[in-house]
């Protein structure tokens, strides 16, 4: 307890990162993916599942690769637990918000955002003072596909 005799709130379990924007910043964000969530269960006790773990990496890859291929510069990347989920925040400086595409089994590539939005239980984007926000939430622990449509989550 403290001094106010409260139980003090727990610190928040983040991440924050600036990537440069380069060929190589997408294996380091994946790999910062998996060093956060590693430590995650370690340290705070958060089960994490494999399919967890591996689902984070691929949207972080996905949501990188957008950013810097679509953005000029710089990329921040936020991990933070929030309840059972991991959320995944990427900054760019395109204001452009990214929109799906329709299902298209002819099209080849341009399915990462697809993909990103079937995996996640929830996902946004949101146009900030200087580009965009894109935030994917993952389940940390459940084995089971999200339910319901992308559009429905």
């Amino acid at each position: 307890m403290d001094e106010d005799r409260t139980v003090p709130k727990r610190e928040r379990v983040e991440t924050t990162v600036a990537l440069d924007g380069d060929g190589t910043c997408i294996a380091r964000a994946r790999d910062l993916a998996a060093a956060f969530l590693t430590r995650v269960q370690a340290q705070e006790g958060l089960p994490v599942s494999e399919r967890a773990l591996h689902i984070t990496q691929l949207v972080v890859s996905e949501l990188v690769t957008n950013a810097c291929k679509y953005a000029p510069g710089p990329v921040l990347m936020d991990l933070r637990i929030v309840g059972d989920l991991v959320e995944v925040s990427v900054w760019d400086s395109d204001p452009v918000l990214p929109v799906a595409k329709a299902a298209d089994a002819g099209r080849v590539g341009q399915h990462g955002l697809e993909i990103v939005m079937a995996l996640v239980q929830g996902f946004e984007t949101q146009k900030e003072p200087v580009g965009k926000r894109v935030i994917a939430r993952v389940a940390l622990f459940d084995d089971d596909p999200p339910a319901g449509p992308p559009s429905a989550r």
